[in-house]
């Protein structure tokens, strides 16, 4: 049995990663849990069955223990990952630890060099690696059945209402209070990339900026809270579409997990209106403090001369959509439809319905539960895949800084060794 200890009960920490107790309830047990508002604690507490004497009140209340646990899960906000992890890393607990690892480079660099230092274990949320939709990509490279990969070209479609929750009302709306976009959203992408490709990044470019979400493109009649708003009518970020309405996301549709849930605990209309009067989610897109890019693009020199061309947009429904081109034939994915289309040059396209080779594709396509179940494999001694290794997963940081870098100096190109060595 792995014991864990959480340090940070909100959406990932509590909604996602505490669930997986009750998917393996013979391997991994919570026994320490700990975030700033009382009651999630009380709430976690009671469903796990943690003792009162191990509910603590923050991640550093927590962390002036001695080691409690096998493993701590790290979920708490981006500027708080470093202090965190690299207390736990000093108490002798192996980490699953949320992206980013840090926004800072030298932060990175020190937690894993730590970590080695000290002979821990470090799991990166690069949950995308885990997914069925990723593997069966990554296979099928492998493979060679499209020769050798020239171009890849990806898309992350943030989708219009998750940029307005995430990136303009939430918590990774403003750089200085989290992190550049770039790295917060699309560290994944830059981990999936690199993973694919099967290459390391020589030089990057890019360019984007916040276009729309800005106090000069308000429409008429806009107030400073879409409760107020006459202009609600017609706008599709109003909060009460999203929250309540929406067939998507709204409560009214019976959907009162994630995005809703991170308003408020236990949804419903009446607690939801309460929040959107008071709380920062009920804000007008147009009049809040955020300054993260609503679209960016990065341009990547691999070796050997591959390219990928990767793009991170708002103003769209949603998903991911890769696109592979080898010298011998081509990949389609579209991870929101759930296909692959592969094709050999001079043959037919084959396309395969991702839903038929796996029975669970909750949590970021399915990742969440098997990124957990590797980590358990490899706490247990068994033969785990170890795919997001601290080690692993700081490329994907140097590349999205490296982005963020080049974005601020309009498309400069960065010469990623030339960036790590000197930042």
């Amino acid at each position: 049995m792995v014991t864990v200890a959480i340090c940070g009960l909100g959406s990932r920490g509590k909604d996602t990663y505490a669930k997986c107790q009750h998917i393996f309830p013979e391997r991994m047990k919570i026994v320490a849990i700990a975030d700033i508002i009382p009651e999630r604690v009380e709430e976690a507490g009671q469903e796990y069955d943690v003792p009162i004497s191990m509910r603590f009140s923050s991640g550093e209340e927590m962390l002036e223990k001695e080691k409690l646990a096998d493993v701590m899960f790290i979920c708490t906000q981006d500027r708080q990952h470093y202090g965190h992890a690299l207390k736990a890393l000093e108490r002798g607990y192996d980490l699953l630890l949320e992206k980013p690892i840090s926004p800072v480079l030298s932060e990175c660099r020190e937690l894993a060099q730590t970590a080695s230092r000290l002979g821990r274990r470090v799991v990166v949320c690069h949950v995308l690696r885990y997914t069925p939709f990723y593997q069966y990509l990554y296979r099928t490279i492998r493979s060679g059945k499209i020769g050798q990969v020239a171009a890849i070209q990806a898309v992350e479609n943030v989708g219009y209402w998750h940029q307005a929750h995430s990136f303009v009302r939430g918590n990774w709306r403003n750089t200085e209070l989290s992190s550049p976009m770039i790295l917060q959203k699309s560290c994944h992408d830059m981990d999936i990339l690199v993973w694919l490709s099967g290459k390391s990044c020589r030089r990057v470019s890019s360019f984007g900026s916040l276009m729309h979400f800005r106090p000069e493109n308000a429409p008429e009649g806009a107030a400073m809270r879409c409760q107020d708003c006459k202009a609600k009518g017609k706008c599709p970020y109003d909060a009460e579409k999203i929250y309540l309405t929406d067939e998507r996301t709204g409560v009214l549709h019976g959907h009162t997990g994630w995005p809703a849930n991170v308003l408020v605990s236990h949804p419903n209309e009446e607690r939801i209106r309460a929040a959107l009067a008071e709380g920062p989610y009920g804000r007008c897109v147009y009049h809040c403090d955020n300054d993260v890019v609503d679209h960016q693009i990065v341009n990547l020199e691999m070796e050997d001369g591959v390219t990928v061309s990767f793009t991170m947009c708002a103003f769209n429904q949603g998903g991911r959509e890769i696109h592979v081109m080898g010298t011998m034939g081509e990949i389609v994915g579209d991870m929101n439809a759930n296909t692959i289309t592969v094709t050999v040059f001079g043959q037919k396209p084959e396309t395969v319905d991702v839903r038929t080779l796996a029975d669970d594709f909750s949590g970021h396509g399915g990742g969440d539960r098997r990124l957990v179940e590797d980590l358990l494999d490899l706490e247990e001694g068994r033969a785990g895949q170890a795919l997001t290794s601290i080690e692993t997963s700081m490329e994907s940081h140097y590349m999205a800084m490296a982005a963020e870098y080049s974005r601020l100096r309009h498309g400069e190109t960065v010469e990623l060794e030339k960036f790590v060595n000197e930042t």
